[in-house]
């Protein structure tokens, strides 16, 4: 079993009268946590049911808001239990169907998830305001994928695993940053089964998911453009070039990258500036939620071995871990360009403070500051700045200023 950080909270909001809307990409593992929560509230002799909209069975009984009242009173009675729906997004106008269950006022906690759609990322969430919680699960983190590669032996010391077993840290990471996090393709040993399982992933969210919001049947130029989207993670975003090279619209690229981010595939980074200038300030940068994926459309999976390809994937690697610590907070991660060719990865914008964060795919044996974080540092004079590095911890004093050099794993702790 792979232990997910997010079960706990949602152990926790289970007293809560709010729907628990559990959110996240396509086989995330968002339907296993919610087997464990049944399970969790069956042995405490709760009552409980499970419908699924994937299931034609279940899925009648979701055509009004009568009906499924009077399934739950079946299968529950009139006192209080636990109604569980998996992929809500099959619904249409899925958000004013719950909302009018749970003005109602019944007896009954709902818990919910769906995989990212349109209706999912924004209808329900309009009509649902006051009336639930949000809970984003994401594929496997790297702790958690660490954990379970060293049966939890080190759940509460990873800190100390990381920093004592060098060798095995940087192995786990080479193997997180080939294959991602997603679950299932964690728990298969064989490099041909990881590959079998990714490709299932991947063709059901184009076959399924995109289908369904595009209405199309033929998604080939959706598919190149997911393709395009990988081999370029970290760079400028340019619909033109794009629309050129794929023989599509402008504004057909920028829905179709609209629906990469609202499916959980890609996350849209913006560029930090004051000076309007000299500062690029339109074009944004693209990372993926999962590198497994993301090395699958580009065809690296499993095989990433170039400095290069490592480099890219560990830059989204770290993107990740910051997102993952900022989320739900009001902090913000940007890029930094300049029209002249400076540049910095991320400049971490918390409102009080900005400072920026240069990743470095390197085991550094001493600091060393590239022109462009000099440049970033010298014209902005942030408190702090960090260069994220693969074993280098070293702090340096520059003109009142601290210059962090960390591991990655201290990304949680230090940034």
């Amino acid at each position: 079993m792979i232990k997910r950080k997010l079960l706990s909270d949602l152990n926790a909001h289970l007293s809560q009268k709010e729907i628990t809307f559990i959110i996240g990409p396509r086989q995330a593992g968002k339907t296993t946590l919610m087997l464990l929560l049944k399970d969790y509230l069956d042995k405490k002799g709760a009552k409980t049911l499970f419908m699924n909209l994937d299931i034609e069975s279940d899925k009648q009984f979701f055509t009004y808001q009568s009906s499924l009242i009077q399934k739950i009173k079946l299968e529950i009675g009139s006192q209080r239990g636990y109604v569980f729906i998996d992929e809500i997004q099959r619904k249409d106008d899925a958000g004013i169907f719950l909302k009018g269950i749970y003005d109602m006022r019944l007896p009954y906690k709902f818990i919910v998830s769906g995989s990212g759609s349109v209706e999912l990322k924004e209808r329900i969430h309009e009509s649902l305001v006051g009336r639930k919680r949000i809970f984003e699960l994401s594929t496997l983190s790297f702790e958690e994928f660490v954990n379970f590669k060293t049966n939890n032996k080190y759940e509460n010391k990873l800190r100390e695993f990381f920093s004592v077993d060098k060798e095995k840290t940087i192995y786990l990471l080479k193997e997180y940053l080939n294959f991602g996090g997603y679950p299932r393709v964690v728990l298969e040993e064989l490099l041909e089964e990881k590959k079998r399982i990714m490709d299932e992933i991947y063709q059901s969210y184009l076959e399924r998911d995109i289908s369904y919001l595009l209405r199309i049947k033929k998604t080939e130029e959706f598919t190149n453009l997911v393709r395009i989207s990988a081999s370029q993670i970290g760079n400028l975003f340019n619909a033109s070039e794009i629309s050129r090279t794929l023989g599509i619209s402008q504004k057909t690229v920028k829905d179709y990258f609209w629906y990469l981010q609202k499916t959980f595939i890609i996350h849209r980074v913006t560029p930090y500036f004051k000076n309007i200038r000299k500062e690029i300030t339109k074009s944004p940068v693209f990372y993926f939620y999962d590198l497994g994926l993301r090395n699958y459309a580009a065809g690296t999976f499993g095989n990433m071995v170039s400095p290069q390809e490592m480099g890219m994937a560990f830059e989204n690697f770290v993107f990740n871990m910051m997102r993952a610590k900022f989320l739900n907070t009001s902090t913000k991660i940007h890029f930094w360009r300049t029209k002249d060719g400076a540049e910095v990865d991320f400049i971490i914008d918390s409102g009080r403070e900005q400072f920026p964060v240069e990743v470095k795919y390197r085991d550094l044996r001493r600091p060393e500051m590239s022109r462009s974080f000099r440049s970033f540092v010298e014209k902005y004079r942030p408190e702090r700045a960090f260069i994220v590095n693969l074993g280098l911890d070293k702090e340096l004093a520059m003109e009142g200023m601290k210059i962090r050099f960390i591991p990655f794993f201290k990304i949680f702790e230090e940034v």
